[in-house]
């Protein structure tokens, strides 16, 4: 059975870069503005004086203890709890909103805080109190032939500044992350989630002030909208680093129209690879689990190949299970051939191949052997997780060689590739580029390194 070739337009990025995503799956209002949009002087001033706040905030972490950090973390946590009911009002008011211009389902989800769900962000923070502070971690040290003594330690990134897109959740996961690592933290969440952020915002300042901290280690700019984006972009000095979280449009504005250093990090169009001797019930488990446990986050699968040799076993069932569970199917012409007639496969197209569908819908085609499969995933990947269900050791071993990605899973779900998961406790984005940071990006990608050298009276002859 022949796979059928594909070759990328050039509108579809290469697989070094993310992919785009249709305007209707990215239905989120974008948190970024249009690059060389113009920023209204008092705007850039009240930006520009909100980062200043921050890296004087920022210095108060300079000698803050393990103990007194991990105190606020708490804290922090029990506020969120303590004020979950006026949380979920307010993103009931996002939600509204988001219905009204009908953002779709996988995005409404990302939206969504219950008091389930504030509960265990709550929990997440306490996670993140019981981690090692990374700040004074020794890299490497020596003592050189002359008697000097190196030490390369870590150190705060000093202003972390965030824009993001339709992710309340992401407030916390933030601030909890940069406070730990001794930063302060400017967010911009876009217009999605402005109701459910001004609140935690609040929430978390008062929090802070009440353990003797800065209130002004969180702050959030939403108030001056996209062109607060563009002015907190060009803050370079007062801000050290900016990351950028969500759609690909978003993504790239930021890295382009940005001064400050940015971490990349990237959309997840993720491929499940089912080998020819694939278990059949592990396929279908890892499958469902990557496509459906849920949709609108990047690191749920959109993109299922399987073997031609595993088809007849395999293939009919995992079909039939992913449409029982409400997944549309885009499928090439062997993915419909095997269909049971019960399900409806859509024609897949290249525009499919290279789309994050952050929604109940995925893309499916057949491959005549391994080499077809990496040959597809190369040319369609965007860099964030790839994975292969099988029972053969030198198929495992060639995927994870021969691949590119910032994570590559073996017979587990893609759903894995995530800060909290992989035991980073909370995560600040996952990072798809390959300076600094790459995969999920958690307490020692916020902080960068500096030299400590002592002497008794050295000079350089």
């Amino acid at each position: 059975m022949t796979a059928e070739t594909t070759t990328p337009p050039s509108t579809v990025p290469p697989a070094s870069s993310t992919s785009s995503t249709p305007s209707t799956v990215n239905d989120a209002p974008p948190a970024g503005p249009q690059a060389g949009s113009p920023v209204p002087d008092d705007v850039r001033t009240a930006v520009l004086d909100i980062a200043r706040r921050a890296k004087v905030a920022s210095r108060s972490l300079a000698t803050a203890t393990r103990a007194s950090k991990d105190a606020a973390l708490v804290a922090l946590a029990d506020a969120l709890v303590a004020h979950a009911d006026q949380i979920v009002a307010a993103n009931a008011e996002d939600l509204a909103r988001g219905r009204a211009k009908d953002m779709s389902e996988g995005l409404l989800d990302r939206l969504a805080l219950t008091p389930e769900r504030i509960g265990a962000i709550a929990d997440a923070l306490r996670e993140l109190a019981s981690l090692p502070d990374p700040v004074g971690e020794v890299v490497r040290g020596s003592t050189l032939p002359n008697g000097l003594r190196l030490r390369q330690v870590r150190v705060p990134m000093g202003v972390v500044g965030m824009i993001y897109e339709a992710r309340p959740n992401v407030t916390v996961d933030a601030a909890g992350l940069a406070l730990k690592s001794g930063n302060a933290v400017i967010l911009r969440g876009g217009s999605a989630a402005a109701s459910s952020n001004e609140v935690i915002v609040s929430v978390l300042a008062e929090a802070l002030e009440a353990q003797g901290l800065p209130g002004d280690l969180v702050q959030s700019i939403d108030a001056h909208g996209r062109p607060g984006g563009v002015a907190l972009m060009h803050a370079r000095g007062l801000v050290d680093v900016l990351v950028p979280r969500g759609g690909a449009d978003l993504i790239q504005t930021v890295v382009r129209e940005s001064t400050v250093p940015v971490i990349e990090t990237g959309v997840g169009n993720c491929h499940v690879y089912v080998d020819a001797s694939a278990d059949p019930m592990t396929a279908l488990e890892i499958v469902l689990n990557s496509k459906t446990h849920r949709v609108g986050v990047c690191n749920a699968a959109e993109t299922l190949l399987v073997h031609a040799d595993a088809v007849p076993d395999l293939l009919p069932a995992i079909l039939d299970a992913l449409d029982a569970a409400g997944v549309v199917l885009h499928g090439d012409a062997a993915t419909a051939k095997a269909a049971p007639r019960k399900v409806d496969v859509i024609p897949a197209t290249d525009e499919d191949w290279g789309r994050e569908y952050l929604a109940p819908e995925i893309a499916v085609r057949v491959v005549d052997d391994l080499d077809a499969a990496l040959e597809h995933i190369r040319t369609w990947s965007s860099g964030h997780t790839e994975a292969i269900v099988t029972r053969d050791l030198a198929s495992s071993e060639r995927f994870v060689a021969e691949l590119d990605a910032a994570a590559i899973i073996v017979n587990a779900s893609t759903r894995f590739t995530d800060g909290q998961q992989f035991g980073l406790g909370a995560e600040i984005g996952i990072s798809t580029q390959k300076l600094h940071a790459r995969g999920p990006m958690g307490l020692g990608e916020l902080t960068t390194t500096k030299w400590i050298v002592h002497g008794d009276g050295h000079v350089r002859p």
